[in-house]
């Protein structure tokens, strides 16, 4: 069970780390910064947001778009430990993919675990099996992890807590990628399941 300071760090981060996606269907702006900062986060045009990655699955292989088989998909980075946002947000996801019925193979969840030191591929791949859905379970080394955080736009840092550990503060939307990694729209957190839903069919249509 989380301490008390890591449940609060945690919950903080579910308004610190929610992208803000403004304008992205008129060909807008992505501002990703943590909440209450005054000074934005860098503006990228939404088409250049995602891009090919490579990162190391449960079985300890590379794991990249070609493994997604050529489906768009939902791509969420979070870490195991997560006490609240990160077990909310698949759980969200798995019953929004059985809500879509059969056009629900028609895409794939990624889950990118962004606390290489205390997350290995391994268990990664054991964490997502939890929320008893398809979802591929990946993460690297910080080098790996790096640029592609910074290639999808999303917020992380670690919040040094009592005895030395940390948690980690993190972007809290659900990114929605075409199947050569492009952002198409997003999920927050506290937007309304219809709406959400109606997104993930417009993305597999």
């Amino acid at each position: 069970m989380a301490t008390e300071p890591a449940a609060k760090a945690s919950r903080w981060s579910l308004g610190a780390g929610v992208a803000v996606l403004l304008a992205v269907l008129a060909g807008g702006v992505w501002l990703n910064r943590p909440h209450g900062d005054q000074n934005p986060g860098a503006a990228a045009v939404a088409g250049e947001i995602g891009g090919p990655f490579t990162l190391t699955a449960a079985n300890g292989k590379p794991f990249g778009l070609g493994d997604l088989g050529g489906k768009p998909f939902a791509i969420y980075f979070g870490f195991t430990r997560c006490p609240d946002v990160c077990p909310t947000t698949l759980s969200r996801l798995a019953a929004l993919r059985k809500a879509l019925g059969p056009a629900a193979d028609k895409f794939a969840i990624v889950f990118v675990s962004v606390d290489p030191g205390h997350d290995n591929p391994q268990a990664v791949g054991e964490y997502v099996k939890l929320f008893n859905t398809p979802i591929f379970g990946v993460t690297g080394s910080e080098a790996q992890l790096a640029p592609v955080e910074k290639a999808y736009g999303v917020y992380v840092a670690k919040v040094p807590q009592p005895g030395g550990d940390y948690t980690i503060d993190h972007s809290a939307a659900i990114l929605l990628m075409d199947p050569t990694a492009h952002l198409v729209d997003a999920i927050t957190h506290d937007e309304p399941q219809a709406s959400a839903l109606d997104k993930l069919r417009r993305l597999v249509s």
